[in-house]
């Protein structure tokens, strides 16, 4: 199943090609009487096995159009963390040891010594908002990678049933600025975390570790590469992140980024696409004016 978020905020089903107003399913989602009490986790992801009969349910004469068409937001609203799994892709390792002064020197060691990293929620978009630059006079990277969605509850998980808690996949663009700063806050910026343009159900995808995917700029082939050159396989890496905190439903885990990471300016265009997942088309905006208050 490939559930969107789409519009001005419908839920979708998505289709050969259509997507189907499925909103009417929503109203299987708990209400809770004690609203100012923040739920843990995303509400759609942590009920979405209640939600998936109701979407199909709804389906019958729900108002569909051509995917092309739709403006697709995340489809994930509201996750507790965006997690971030640094060099994981050896041709990437090799990448940024050849040019430490665009990727610095200060991590260094294996993915565990580093530690991951976290990135801000309110960098969360849709492929269908784009990215809009924090800082355009500083180099600012595209980082294509394969997002993994939590579906349930879990701490310090075992990696033999780590796959077991996976809600679904999405394409992710993990977006930095190059500067001396810190990971987390050169990754965090608004519009920084792409996830999108649907969630494919983890049912439907037979092998995550074997799947081909790619990211162009302006038509320029930049990224290319398949997961199952990942160095810290999917399973490992929701077992280590658990034990340091509890996963979430609706919890993204951003797997890595392989070769290829490069620059970005306004006016750019980046189009990539994960086999079995989906493709989707991003827009780079011009940068931010220097204002102090955004409506």
């Amino acid at each position: 199943m490939k559930i969107a978020i789409y519009d001005d905020g419908k839920l979708g089903l998505v289709q050969d090609g259509m997507v189907y107003d499925v909103s009417a399913a929503l109203s299987v989602l708990p209400v809770s009487d004690q609203p100012w009490l923040a739920a843990r986790g995303d509400l759609l992801i942590a009920n979405l096995e209640q939600l998936r009969p109701a979407i199909l349910a709804a389906l019958p004469g729900a108002a569909a159009k051509p995917v092309g068409a739709a403006r697709f937001l995340s489809p994930v609203q509201r996750p507790s963390k965006i997690i971030g799994v640094p060099v994981n892709y050896h041709e990437h390792v090799a990448e940024a040891e050849a040019d430490v002064a665009t990727f610095s020197d200060r991590f260094r060691g294996s993915i565990e010594q580093q530690g991951f990293f976290l990135k801000a929620v309110s960098a969360l978009v849709g492929p269908g908002e784009g990215i809009t630059l924090r800082f355009p006079d500083r180099r600012n990277d595209h980082e294509m990678e394969l997002g993994v969605v939590i579906g349930r509850e879990a701490s310090n998980i075992g990696v033999d049933e780590a796959l077991s808690i996976i809600a679904g996949y999405a394409i992710a663009l993990d977006m930095v600025v190059r500067g001396p700063e810190d990971r987390s806050l050169r990754k965090s910026g608004d519009s920084y975390a792409v996830l999108g343009p649907w969630l494919v159900t983890a049912d439907e995808v037979a092998d995550p570790e074997t799947l081909d995917f790619f990211l162009k700029v302006n038509g320029e082939t930049r990224q290319e590469s398949n997961t199952s050159r990942m160095i810290m396989k999917l399973a490992e890496q929701i077992s280590y992140a658990s034990r340091f905190y509890t996963l979430l439903p609706g919890d993204i885990i951003m797997t890595g980024t392989c070769e290829g990471v490069g620059p970005v300016t306004p006016g750019d265009t980046i189009t990539c696409a994960i086999e079995g997942i989906a493709d989707m088309t991003v827009a780079i905006h011009p940068a931010y004016a220097d204002q102090r208050i955004l409506k």
